[in-house]
């Protein structure tokens, strides 16, 4: 059986994205949409997604996971490292401070990085550890809904 390696990535990448929107955040796509978004007051929660495995296999599920507790950020958006590149790389301009990392999440507010879980905050850890943190950021950070 020979696999077309593109057809192969475009899979997984049409399902890492469904999984991260199906879970309630919405893709920015271009620098325009990162701008627009992560300029509003309040708090906004930016997961930058990817197709490895803690990605997969930590990262999205516990950024769905994290969404049931009382505090949680006003917005949930992602940004897809590897694939919109020119997003990504504006997401990252907003968080000063931290080096590039993918699979990772920052917290904004009012367009102000407040926390960053990077990489090797997820990477080798369970999801409910990810979860932990991102609800620990949420109670110091966000309000109730």
């Amino acid at each position: 059986m020979n696999m077309d390696f593109n057809l192969f990535m475009n899979d997984v990448v049409r399902q890492a994205r469904q999984e991260i929107v199906a879970a309630g955040y919405k893709e920015l796509s271009t620098p325009e949409e990162v701008d627009e978004t992560l300029q509003q007051k309040g708090t906004t929660l930016v997961m930058v997604n990817s197709v490895c495995g803690c990605a997969g296999g930590i990262a999205r599920p516990a950024a769905m996971h994290s969404l049931h507790y009382d505090k949680r950020p006003e917005r949930l958006v992602t940004v897809f490292a590897g694939q919109d590149k020119e997003a990504t790389e504006k997401a990252r301009s907003y968080f000063t401070g931290y080096p590039p990392s993918s699979p990772s999440f920052a917290l904004l507010k009012d367009g102000k990085i407040v926390t960053m879980i990077e990489r090797h905050d997820i990477e080798g850890h369970g999801p409910m550890d990810v979860v932990q943190k991102l609800q620990a950021a949420f109670e110091q950070y966000c309000e109730e809904v």
